[in-house]
């Protein structure tokens, strides 16, 4: 079931610019980047070029659960592709952020693709659901 895909959005009281980079800023990652209630706060690295990797060490309890990938396009301020690689992903998992300006600050869509089975895509949806509200609380 590879084809699976999700998309979700959030409508984020601050400007597309902000959003953004931090999306690329190791340090905002970090506040961000908490996919469910009880998780601590993640450690990051990252290089934001296309062609870049990033690393983001998950912590739930006592375990670390790596996540990685490789930055595929970077449209300031309106485009954000990376490959997703997770024990929970499969190859060609790959995430888009769309930041769209709207009334009230920015629209920002994330698409993520490519998921081993209907759970993985499931639990997915709720982690990025609760990533965009994380955010939203960060930047907007």
């Amino acid at each position: 079931m590879t084809d699976l895909t999700l998309t979700t959005s959030r409508t984020i009281a601050a400007p597309a610019q902000k959003i953004f980079d931090a999306w690329l800023d190791p340090k905002m990652i970090a506040k961000f980047m908490i996919p469910a209630p009880g998780m601590g706060m993640p450690t990051v690295k990252n290089d934001p070029v296309e062609g870049g990797r990033f690393e983001i060490i998950m912590k739930a309890g006592d375990n670390d659960i790596p996540h990685a990938g490789t930055y595929t396009k970077i449209l300031r301020y309106s485009q954000l592709v990376f490959t997703w690689e997770s024990p929970f992903s499969i190859d060609g998992s790959t995430v888009t952020l769309d930041f769209e300006n709207v009334a009230g600050g920015t629209n920002v869509t994330l698409t993520h693709v490519k998921f081993p089975d209907e759970e993985s895509r499931d639990n997915h949806e709720a982690g990025w659901g609760a990533i965009l509200e994380k955010l939203d609380a960060v930047t907007g």
